[in-house]
């Protein structure tokens, strides 16, 4: 679980690949008012109806083939690429399991064309605010591929479950280290530039903010010299 607050992670859990995730994920304490954000893969109308009574929003998309009635409509901006926004009831074959209406807007990225349908029990937040909501889950994308491209964790040095598990925990461990150190050095860089310059000043002795600090100019006659210096060496 990634937390929107600086995209830290904020929980992990290790499984095996048959486990599903979402039996994790419906063991996860979350305070009460709490958005999670979550992809298809993570429908569950169970859980959902368990977030609801617990005062906990989500923002999840809508599978193709589930079946729902509409209670409500509401107006909506088209220029913003919104198509529209009602208030619906499920009423497929596990409907039951989530009892109370949800929310469905239906979004049509302006640079790509593609269209996304959304669920949410939050009816308060502009229909716009949860399509944008949902955009930034692909920080947890981010966040993986920067794990798996910086950290070495493509390949596995051991096959066993102790071995896979340290290597998994030591990226993740190195990933909050550079995170912190990179906050506390208060830098503007991206962290894939902070963590190659690290890479490169293993073995010099500096502080880590003069690793960004432009380097001083010569003085004009010490670099003549360095010159007449080399001509003559």
């Amino acid at each position: 679980m990634l937390d929107h607050d600086g995209y830290l992670p904020a929980f992990v859990a290790l499984t095996p690949a048959r486990e599903h995730e979402v039996k994790k994920a419906r063991a996860l304490n979350l305070s009460k008012g709490s958005i999670i954000v979550e992809d298809l893969g993570y429908t569950d109308y169970a859980w959902y109806g368990q977030l609801s009574l617990q005062k906990i929003f989500f923002v999840t998309r809508q599978k193709s083939k589930a079946r729902y009635r509409v209670l409500a409509q509401r107006p909506v901006n088209t220029a913003l690429g919104l198509v529209s926004d009602e208030t619906i009831q499920l009423t497929g074959a596990k409907a039951k399991e989530c009892p109370r209406p949800l929310r469905r807007i239906v979004y049509q990225d302006p640079a790509t064309g593609k269209t996304y349908v959304f669920l949410t029990n939050h009816f308060r937040l502009a229909a716009q605010t949860i399509a944008d909501i949902y955009k930034e889950r692909w920080q947890i994308e981010s966040f993986f591929r920067f794990i798996k491209q910086n950290l070495k964790i493509k390949a596995f040095m051991g096959n066993s479950e102790n071995a896979v598990l340290t290597q998994i925990y030591a990226a993740l461990t190195v990933y909050l280290l550079l995170c912190y150190t990179k906050f506390l050095c208060n830098l503007n860089v991206a962290l894939q530039h902070f963590l190659r310059i690290l890479q490169l000043n293993l073995f010099r002795t500096c502080s880590v903010q003069a690793l960004f600090e432009p380097p001083n100019p010569a003085p004009d006659n010490m670099h003549i010299n360095n010159q007449l210096c080399l001509a003559w060496g």
